[in-house]
């Protein structure tokens, strides 16, 4: 309780304008708390369904093996349980201008600037959302099972991920840990970049050590469909950042950006005819598309290939891969951007 009245301190300092931001985040960092028990005591639980157990006892086995075997911060987090009784634990806004395939940016006292704003209420996010679209903004509210507090805190299992399938909870707990071995201020794409070429990294290890076979041939099948889904998306962002750069009139440069944009929705349902039904992206797909869609994915993907080749230059071995990336977190942005061009082009 004293590191939280010290954060929320620091929170409400940083602004009057974020107060009532700050305190729904400390109430939904709370509410968490209150929820959440040891997984060690839940197991020992007679009345816990045998599902959950299965799911809890997976869970533990993934956390183990992320720190013995990834290199992966071996601490409280992922060690407890919480049923929030709610599909997302977060709902984060991402907002766009216009005529611009870059997110607004908000800037907070510890995180620093970040590509989204997330609210522990959907109702909250929605109503921030339109307020943005209303004031001509491109908007996109994307609900999220799992978040990390960098560190600060020992993140919970939550109800909103624990029933995944198993290769996509380690994916997502190798993903979470990731901030927790770097996270630099101020640049998100360098953060969940980084976070994204771990949890590929884990799960393909993982995967060789104690998936089935179906389940290294269902993971490769997923890698192909984010792939091209990917690939639709950085396209179709490509063309839209070249028409904006552009002299053509706004009213000629909204004509364009419907066509791309509706071109999208098409090629997407096109390629689900090849995914043979697939529709793991339909949620993605069903708000108005807009800037702040194409922004929403370039978070997580931009950096990728960099990553990738610096994990390949050290051999494949993720201690030095982590090493690397604390000295490229160390530098100025501008020399973190020289570093990571070198390495592979902007996405």
């Amino acid at each position: 309780m004293r590191a939280l009245l010290t954060v929320l301190l620091t929170l409400l300092l940083a602004g009057c304008g974020n107060v009532s931001y700050y305190l729904q985040s400390v109430g939904g960092q709370l509410e968490i708390w209150q929820r959440e028990k040891p997984v060690e005591n839940l197991l020992q639980d007679p009345e816990l369904s045998p599902l959950l157990k299965t799911q809890l006892e997976r869970a533990l086995r993934i956390r183990d093996y992320a720190s013995r075997e990834l290199g992966l911060p071996d601490n409280r987090s992922y060690r407890s349980y919480a049923d929030l009784a709610r599909p997302f634990v977060v709902w984060n806004v991402f907002a766009a201008a216009e005529f611009s395939t870059e997110p607004r940016q908000w800037c907070f006292a510890v995180a620093g600037c970040v590509g989204y704003r997330g609210y522990f209420s959907e109702a909250e996010a929605r109503r921030h959302a339109a307020a943005l679209a209303a004031a001509g903004d491109d908007v996109y509210v994307g609900g999220v099972p799992a978040y990390s507090t960098i560190g600060w805190f020992a993140d919970p299992l939550l109800n909103t991920f624990i029933h995944y399938p198993e290769p996509e909870l380690a994916r997502l707990l190798f993903h979470e840990l990731a901030h927790q071995v770097v996270y630099v201020r101020d640049d998100t794409v360098f953060n969940e970049s980084f976070a994204t070429v771990v949890e590929q990294a884990g799960l393909a290890r993982w995967l060789a050590a104690h998936g089935s076979d179906a389940d290294r041939a269902r993971y490769a099948q997923l890698q192909r469909f984010r792939a091209d889904f990917r690939a639709l998306v950085t396209q179709t962002r490509t063309a839209l950042a070249e028409l904006y750069a552009g002299n053509a009139a706004p009213q000629e440069k909204r004509r364009r950006k419907a066509e791309l944009l509706s071109a999208l929705q098409t090629q997407y349902q096109q390629r689900k005819g090849d995914w043979g039904g697939f529709s793991g992206y339909d949620r993605w797909f069903a708000q108005p598309l807009g800037n702040a869609h194409l922004a929403s994915v370039a978070i997580y993907t931009q950096r990728v290939p960099a990553f990738e080749a610096l994990l390949k230059q050290q051999g494949g071995d993720l201690p030095r891969f982590y090493a690397a990336v604390r000295e490229l977190a160390a530098l100025p942005a501008a020399g973190r951007k020289t570093r990571l061009d070198a390495l592979a082009p902007l996405l």
